[in-house]
């Protein structure tokens, strides 16, 4: 199949290293003689037939901005096969012989509901700091968002030390602990709420106040810092800052970081992961992968069907897990 132009966008939450990855996919498409073109606003582009041609102006220092150039937004409409098949027409009209969709779980079903209403190749790149989607061992932002994880817990741990506090820090990561695991592990937490080890609030409440009470005994003075993923604990946070407040008398703080974890620049990892992948996914376009996902498994890009990527629930390594016991970080 010849390809001549190849359309990318960005859909869904940001994540740091978009850009590099729009990046990878221009210069390798330009290195194939292959035009670029954008549309921008996630699949609403699409809709709306919003697309500009991506040049060496548009790409040039890009690689370490966060955010994406291509803006990027949840599309309802998509929902509704009229409205793809909106998007199919358009993509047809517009010349292009493959797209690009830089995403989450959610972007991926829009590649796997547009692709049987458009015969050209449509791949997924996994772009989300939850690192949530199977099939890849890493995902385009995740690294930076434990980096800021890391750091706030760093910069807390300053004010906990010198009152004498217990902060709860609330990361994201929606159903999957990655993010909460390992900024738990690189920034020296005392404790670790994780949704895949999570069994109830009253369980997790004694794990915690039997360590409070451990520390209180071998006079073991300072901050506790507690990290959790968002929207875990059960009627939310205030309930176990209440509770640890009132059982302690400890001035216990919450920490949310929320969306702050979604910006800044990328650091090395994501900007690395994010031109490998970006690369990959213009070669699969030029293989005429349909459906199918640009991930990363022990170092090496490889084609995953997005079907198979839906299959299992991504998983935390058991040795992570058995790491966070013997650290005492799960109690």
């Amino acid at each position: 199949m010849a390809v001549n132009k190849i359309a990318v966008l960005t859909s869904g939450g940001d994540a740091p290293g978009m850009n590099a990855c729009i990046r990878a996919v221009f210069l390798a498409a330009q290195s194939a003689g292959i035009e670029l073109i954008g549309y921008q606003h996630g699949y609403n582009g699409l809709i709306n037939q919003e697309y500009f041609t991506i040049t060496h102006k548009d790409i040039r220092n890009l690689i370490q901005r966060g955010g994406t150039m291509l803006f990027s937004a949840r599309c309802e409409k998509f929902k509704h096969e009229q409205h793809r098949l909106t998007a199919a027409k358009h993509l047809t009209e517009s010349g292009a012989d493959g797209l690009i969709v830089i995403g989450g779980d959610g972007s991926f079903k829009g590649v796997e509901s547009l692709q049987p209403l458009w015969d050209k190749p449509i791949v997924g790149v996994p772009g989300t700091i939850d690192n949530d989607v199977a099939g890849t061992d890493y995902t385009i932002g995740y690294h930076t968002a434990i980096q800021t994880a890391v750091e706030s817990i760093d910069k807390v741990r300053d004010t906990a030390d010198a009152f004498e506090r217990i902060f709860i820090v609330d990361v994201m990561g929606r159903e999957a602990g990655f993010i909460a695991l390992n900024s738990a592990i690189a920034g020296g937490a005392d404790h670790v709420i994780l949704p895949e080890t999570f069994d109830s609030a009253a369980g997790e409440l004694l794990r915690i106040l039997e360590k409070l009470k451990i520390r209180r005994k071998n006079n073991v003075n300072g901050s506790h810092i507690i990290v959790t993923t968002e929207q875990l604990w059960p009627g939310g946070l205030n309930i176990l800052q209440e509770s640890l407040q009132s059982e302690t008398g400890i001035d216990t703080r919450i920490l949310t970081l929320g969306h702050v974890q979604r910006g800044g620049s990328p650091v090395w990892q994501d900007r690395v992961l994010a031109s490998k992948l970006g690369t990959y996914a213009v070669e699969m376009v030029l293989n005429d992968e349909r459906a199918c996902m640009a991930g990363i498994q022990d170092r090496y890009p490889k084609a995953v069907r997005i079907s198979n990527t839906k299959e299992s629930r991504k998983q935390l390594n058991e040795f992570s897990l058995s790491m966070l016991e013997k650290m005492a970080l799960l109690g």
